[in-house]
């Protein structure tokens, strides 16, 4: 048994602080207390450490945060960010798809499942959703490279029988593969399993009820797919499906949305599909960076708040441009109010941290520092640039998290923990 002592300024937004002033938790001197990779208890330093009076404790600057928590990314596309031209279908055509098919090699995937998770916790992400590639091993790998880091990681094998040449899989196989990878991780270390059709054009109508009696056949797995992210590819998929009310109908036709749905992007969604969205329980990872990056179009959080829907906050890389989520963060606040909605500083954190944990249903594990939960955290300097430190000077807690948000990226994480362990620090980089 190992008990341990951080010291320091603690944030955390437990739950959505929209319309609840009690959300925000801060402690200016606070004190968390760690047993076995748990906290076991948080509060301010003095009125808690009578308590633990033999404490080790380790005083640690800037502001330590909830480790970030990314509802949506790709890892083999991490080669292919900053990739010029087109959008979303041409996009993949040219870059994304021929990149994926080097993934029948197992040592290369290996080697990019590493660099990303590495890259990740560089940027003080502890926890993701992490689309892999059609192929079984791309998975295998990715989760053996996540046990060894000990991070909290969901992904599955991506379904698409109507994939590219090279990319493609058929339903026995997705099925047989999706089963295989479920029984194989299930219960090991902090791992999760997604069923992942890619979406709805990439896929048959076979194989999309193949998905929905995966995800109905394994109480302890999510869906995660991609929804409505670019016009051109809404209105292929309404012309594939002309008796479908709407894009999130087509998936619903097939039992896909539930409680445990995880849908990209959602950007040109209808009433129809957000009050449906909300009434089931599925949500959002918003991907303000990539919608950008694409020319997709902008998430509109006033509708989602409007309508009660679920949501957190993704990369999205490789159209992501930044594995950064306080960056990303800082472009949903700009996204937001293009469509005339102010995102406060705290409720994105709160997106970041336990707003994702609860979309991909971990916020009991992680995302709010809470006692009971893992103690991963992330230590943010504030004083990283010399525009920073001037931004933060004499500001308001509030002022120096949006400053954060908005100016802040990798450099300003100083150190990663996971499970109360340095993962990643700037000084020594990765810690073995």
């Amino acid at each position: 048994m190992t008990i341990r002592g951080f010291r320091g300024e603690l944030l955390s937004v437990p739950r959505d602080p929209r319309g609840d002033a009690e959300a925000v938790r801060h402690e200016r001197d606070g004190l968390l207390v760690v047993e076995d990779g748990i906290v076991i208890a948080r509060g301010d330093h003095d009125a808690l450490i009578g308590r633990y009076p033999k404490l080790a404790v380790e005083k640690l600057p800037g502001l330590i945060v909830p480790g970030f928590i990314d509802a949506h990314v790709h890892y083999p596309q991490m080669d292919r960010i900053a990739s010029y031209g087109e959008q979303l279908l041409d996009w993949l055509d040219r870059h994304v798809f021929p990149a994926e098919k080097g993934f029948a090699d197992r040592v290369h995937a290996a080697s990019v499942a590493g660099a990303f998770l590495d890259e990740l916790l560089r940027n003080g992400t502890t926890s993701a959703l992490v689309f892999p590639t059609v192929h079984e091993h791309s998975v295998d790998v990715l989760f053996d490279a996540a046990l060894d880091r000990n991070m909290r990681l969901l992904s599955g094998k991506v379904l698409m029988d109507l994939g590219p040449e090279g990319l493609r899989d058929t339903v026995d196989s997705a099925r047989s593969e999706s089963e295989a990878l479920i029984r194989r991780w299930r219960g090991r270390g902090r791992l999760g399993y997604a069923v992942t059709p890619r979406f709805a054009l990439t896929s048959t109508d076979a194989q999309l009820a193949l998905a929905g009696e995966l995800l109905a056949g394994h109480s302890d797995v999510l869906l995660h797919t991609h929804l409505a992210e670019n016009e051109r590819e809404c209105a292929a998929v309404a012309a594939r499906f002309p008796d479908a009310a709407d894009y999130l109908d087509v998936y619903d036709r097939f039992g896909l949305v539930g409680a445990r749905s995880v849908f990209a992007h959602g950007i040109h969604l209808n009433d129809r599909s957000c009050t449906r969205l909300a009434e089931s329980g599925a949500g959002i990872a918003v991907c303000p960076s990539s919608n950008l990056f694409l020319g997709s179009g902008f998430f509109d959080f006033g509708q989602a708040c409007r309508h009660g829907v679920r949501t957190g906050l993704a990369t999205d890389i490789g159209a992501g441009t930044s594995f950064s989520m306080l960056h990303t963060a800082g472009l949903a606040y700009q996204a937001a109010l293009a469509r005339g909605h102010a995102l406060d500083p705290f409720r994105a954190l709160w997106l970041a941290t336990a707003g994702s944990a609860a979309l991909l249903h971990i916020d009991h594990r992680v995302g709010g520092l809470e006692p009971g939960q893992e103690a991963d955290f992330v230590m943010l300097d504030d004083a990283a640039t010399l525009l920073l430190a001037r931004r933060t000077r004499d500001a308001t807690l509030a002022e120096r998290l949006f400053a954060l948000q908005i100016l802040g990226d990798d450099r300003a994480i100083a150190r990663t923990y996971i499970m109360g362990e340095c993962a990643w620090s700037r000084d020594a980089k990765r810690i073995s």
